[in-house]
């Protein structure tokens, strides 16, 4: 899409759809997923990934860093220090490499390895500090609005509630709370972005949170756990589009009762003999 282009901080982004590199079957099938989706920005978690699998392959022979601008995560951190320290590693890794995303992180704390949802204070704390050591902090949240907005004020570039826990494929399992952070998060700069991450598991949910107003969709799992990866990541390119779209035509309101798509005024009666 030729209108997408928002800004992170110093980053513009072009591509609204963000996926990541994890839980692929291969990383041939991953660049197969990648390529079909269209996105420009790929996030990668060395916590939970190897860069180099069983037969010695290193994800990044698989990325054309060229094409894709890298976004660390450090996914799979539970204290604000540990992602600190992930962070800073992936900066320096990054900077070798002179990628553009050294600049930048996905940050996520979590609370506890059942839920993986996010430790707000840890989030917060952790946000402060790579802020300080001058990151653009993309923060991952739950869907609670006054987290965000915490999140917002620490310094957070880009604040990223959750549609529902990770990895689970249940969509946007709050649209109203969605509504309320975006709300509160553009209260005072409608550029601000907030990106929905984490529990898409269709097309359809990436439509709602488009839909919602959101300037864009983090996922993984829907796409490399999906019985056609390739096919889904289509589905998913096509359905950011389809949502954005529709969030900027405006939809009708809801009624309670049933409302004519042509008016009663007018209509010429026909009597059978007359």
């Amino acid at each position: 899409m030729t209108d997408t282009v928002f800004r992170i901080g110093p980053f513009e982004i072009r591509n609204r759809l963000f996926v990541g590199t994890g839980k692929y079957a291969t990383y041939e099938l991953m660049q197969q997923a990648l390529d079909a989706s269209a996105c420009e920005v790929v996030t990668v978690a060395v916590r939970r990934e190897r860069l180099i699998d069983a037969q010695g392959k290193s994800l990044f022979d698989f990325l054309d860093l060229k094409r894709y601008v890298i976004l660390p995560n450090t996914a799979g951190c539970f204290t604000a220090d540990d992602a600190i320290r992930v962070a800073m590693l992936w900066r320096e890794l990054l900077e070798k490499q002179n990628n553009p995303g050294a600049g930048w992180v996905k940050l996520e704390v979590l609370g506890d390895k059942k839920t993986l949802l996010p430790d707000p204070v840890g989030t917060i704390e952790a946000t402060r500090e790579l802020v300080k050591e001058g990151f653009t902090v993309l923060a991952y949240t739950s869907d609670d609005p006054r987290a965000a907005v915490r999140i917002k004020e620490a310094g957070a570039a880009s604040v990223m509630p959750a549609g529902s826990p990770i990895g689970t494929g249940q969509g946007v399992l709050n649209p109203l709370n969605i509504s309320l952070c975006l709300e509160l998060l553009k209260e005072r700069d409608p550029s601000y972005p907030v990106i929905v991450d984490a529990g898409v598991g269709a097309a359809s949910d990436v439509s709602v949170a488009m839909e919602l107003g959101a300037d864009g969709v983090l996922l993984n799992t829907a796409i490399a756990h999906a019985k056609d990866p390739v096919k889904m990541a289509h589905a998913m390119r096509h359905a950011l589009e389809a949502g954005r779209l529709s969030y900027q035509a405006g939809r009708i309101p809801k009624k309670r009762y049933a409302s004519a798509s042509s008016s009663f005024d007018g209509v010429i009666s026909y009597i059978p003999g007359e």
